[in-house]
């Protein structure tokens, strides 16, 4: 091929022995934080304890941050916000933002989620998310969350991960009985309200009247035995449904990792870590872990809320400045993932113009629908700049779109900050099989992030 022409690189294709070692050792530690923030909550957690590690503390609304200044802010153990505060001029320069999410696609409990049919227990579900509803069927699920007690403290729900632990799961049809199943659209083949989670089958036989001899009695005195709940502590309850299983190497030369939740938590990982791993500081860096973006960043722990520029502008007030003049100077990585190309189902992809796996960081120069709709377009200056940073710092990366014209479409948190007047493009990890219970991410690709994400910072 000529020199002159564009061609991408496979990571593994020009990795010399310590850049494997690094990936590799690197990607042990993503999966220790992909296990253990399976919900918004716990990657939270495990981002904060990272940030005081760090020697980062609490922000305070009002009081002067200065150079050298390492904070957070936690926002309602869902959303965390990390600032660095440079020794540069930050009328100048303004911030460099990295933004990515923590939640991902889920089956949620209802508010009021108990009931028995024909003697077993269920719970009513309603889905979190983008998901394809038969591929949560007949796999083992765990319940993770939180429950608001009256007495006014919160109980943490972890069941289904331990060895010893009970798991849950969502049934489907044998196929011997499918015939009328197997002639539906595949999106219909399991309804929203056919999710329904498998909770017990022994009934309540020490009940002194036959109307309490149910499976639910007994389950609700389960509950209330091993937790202290009632009923009526899960109309205060955050709970959700998500996959039992732990992140695992996929294939014999354990390229690629496959886990749930790799969207967007491959993405937050590399943001947080490569902001406490740069020693670089002269540039003001803010690190954002955001919630709600897979059901349109709503909310006030979503990235439409004025937290953002809330903290903005007390760092103008700190520095004599106003928050319109940082904003105008700011660049930010909407730092998501990307549908990664996958040789199975070549028809809804633009070879060209795809992200593939083991090819580095992926930057997405639009999202959006159709014609683009609902899309931040990065202008092509900023395409530029980052096209050297990343050459000059020894980046692999590559570029992409969301499959074909007419087939594709999706969104990130990109446009609601490029509306503040920031300079932002998406740029993240490809993924197979994105919002199943079980996507593949390439260890090289994680790594190239990170990278990418370190560059930017210094």
């Amino acid at each position: 091929m000529s020199e002159l022409a564009y061609k991408r690189t496979n990571v593994y294709e020009v990795a010399d022995e310590k850049l494997m070692k690094e990936i590799f050792e690197y990607a042990e530690g993503y999966k220790t934080f992909i296990d253990e923030g399976k919900t918004e909550r716990e990657a939270c957690a495990f981002a904060v304890a990272a940030a005081k590690e760090a020697g980062y503390v609490p922000f305070e609304f009002g009081k002067k941050l200065k150079a050298g200044d390492k904070v957070y802010y936690d926002n309602r153990g869902k959303n965390l916000y990390l600032i660095k505060v440079g020794k540069g001029d930050i009328k100048k320069d303004g911030i460099r933002i990295i933004a990515s999410h923590i939640d991902s696609p889920r089956i949620d409990l209802k508010q009021v989620p108990f009931y028995e049919s024909d003697g077993v227990a269920f719970a009513k579900t309603h889905y979190y998310g983008g998901i394809r509803k038969y591929q949560w069927a007949t796999i083992p699920l765990a319940l993770h969350g939180t429950i608001a007690l009256t007495d006014g403290t919160t109980l943490d729900v972890k069941i289904g991960e331990d060895d010893s632990d009970p798991v849950f799961c969502i049934s489907d049809l044998l196929p011997h009985l499918a015939a009328k199943q197997n002639v539906k659209p595949l999106g219909e083949a399991i309804g929203g309200e056919d999710l329904n989670i498998w909770f017990g089958n022994i009934p309540f036989v020490a009940a002194d009247n036959e109307k309490d001899k149910t499976v639910k009695e007994n389950l609700l005195r389960i509950l209330h035995e091993k937790y202290g709940v009632n009923e009526e502590d899960f109309l205060c309850a955050e709970l959700s449904l998500v996959p039992a299983f732990k992140a695992k190497d996929i294939g014999l030369d354990r390229a690629l990792i496959g886990a749930y939740g790799h969207d967007d938590r491959v993405c937050s990982y590399p943001a947080f870590t490569a902001l406490f791993d740069e020693t670089s500081d002269d540039k003001t860096v803010m690190v954002i872990l955001a919630d709600k973006e897979e059901i349109g960043s709503e909310g006030n722990t979503g990235m439409q809320c004025a937290l953002f520029t809330d903290l903005i502008d007390e760092l103008a007030s700190s520095f004599g400045t106003t928050s319109g003049a940082i904003r105008a100077k700011s660049m930010c990585l909407s730092a998501d993932v990307n549908a990664g190309y996958d040789p199975n189902y070549p028809d809804v992809c633009e070879k060209m113009n795809s992200a593939y796996l083991s090819h580095g960081a992926g930057i997405t120069k639009f999202t959006g629908a159709r014609g683009k709709s609902g899309s931040n377009d990065a202008n092509a200056e900023f395409v530029g700049y980052l096209r050297k940073l990343f050459n000059d710092n020894g980046v692999i990366w590559q570029t992409g779109e969301m499959g074909k014209v007419d087939v594709g479409g999706g969104g990130t948190v990109a446009k609601y900050i490029a509306n503040m007047n920031v300079d932002t493009i998406d740029i993240g990890v490809p993924v197979i099989s994105m919002h199943s219970p079980f996507e593949v991410i390439s260890k090289a690709d994680l790594y190239e992030n990170y990278l990418a994400f370190r560059a930017f910072i210094k």
